[in-house]
């Protein structure tokens, strides 16, 4: 196989499953060498051999995402396995609490917010460098969604963290270029996954004290409701394809769901409105003409 990823190596969060696990396998098709990373343990497993009895190259690790030991840790061993790290995929992802405002825990915002977030901090500064080292540039995805790209009520936790890293990702874009590693964020509407379920591998650190826990009736119904909209969703391997064309082509933002550009389009539309508001306004309306100030 002769292209640009045959031979070279790409590290994965939350491969165990979902999302994750389309990717290595599409990438690994494609030649590349796959580290899986995964807090679930049994899963991890499970998949690494699927795709080794197909006869590719992986490697399994353990990795909490919030945890940046554990990714120095992946870091290292990937080097020590496939000699280069030259792809950062940071998919692994939970979905929250569906909920009010005045309902949602702190420690539910705060777990989102470790994981969508600080995660993918964590893969960028733990596999960054490496990707850097070797000078034959390379790739930064982030796993972002949708919901990166539009508030959704009730769901203010997981829509912040992933509007977060479709905001890292256009701030890593440009400080990348000039190293030739190409940083892109992929922003899937509904896909079926188990994002839904993501309470099953919630670390402890994040334990809702029982008197603060919200009703577990409205729990189940946020989770019937988020699962109904994931199962109307594409195959993860569809999105993987799509992955792959948008890397081809050198995509910052990769988007799978062209029938949400409306959505994005009344965004713009909105924003372009303020704007103008702001040129008609009698307190600010004559910086119009100030020169836009960049670093």
């Amino acid at each position: 196989m002769s292209n640009e990823f045959s031979g070279k190596t790409a590290i994965i969060s939350g491969a165990a499953g979902g999302i994750g696990l389309a990717l290595a396998e599409a990438l690994a098709q494609q030649g590349m060498n796959i580290v899986m990373g995964d807090i679930d343990a049994a899963a991890l497993a499970e998949s690494g051999d699927a795709l080794r009895a197909k006869g590719y190259n992986v490697l399994t690790c353990a990795l909490d995402v919030t945890n940046y030991a554990q990714w120095e840790d992946v870091v290292s061993s990937a080097t020590s396995e496939f000699g280069k790290v030259h792809m950062v995929v940071n998919n692994a992802g939970v979905g929250g609490t569906p909920g009010k405002i005045e309902d949602t825990e702190h420690e539910t915002w705060q777990w989102v917010m470790d994981v969508n977030v600080m995660g993918v901090l964590y893969g960028a500064q733990a596999c960054v460098p490496a990707i850097k080292a070797h000078g034959e540039g390379g790739w930064v995805l982030n796993v972002a969604s949708m919901a990166g790209m539009m508030g959704m009520p009730f769901a203010g936790a997981y829509c912040a963290s992933k509007a977060a890293v479709v905001s890292m990702t256009e701030s890593w874009f440009a400080e990348l270029q000039p190293h030739n590693i190409h940083a892109s964020v992929l922003c899937p509407a509904f896909v079926k996954t188990r994002i839904h379920e993501s309470y099953r591998n919630r670390q402890e650190k994040y334990a809702v004290a029982a008197e603060k826990r919200i009703d577990k009736e409205k729990l189940q119904a946020g989770a019937k409701a988020a699962s109904m909209a994931v199962e109307s969703g594409i195959p993860a391997s569809m999105l993987a394809e799509r992955v792959i064309e948008a890397l081809v082509s050198k995509q910052m933002y990769i988007y799978t769901h062209p029938n949400y550009r409306k959505v994005t389009a009344g965004r713009f539309k909105a924003i372009d409105k303020a704007f103008v508001d702001a040129e008609q306004s009698p307190t600010v309306g004559h910086l119009i003409n100030d020169d836009i100030v960049t670093f």
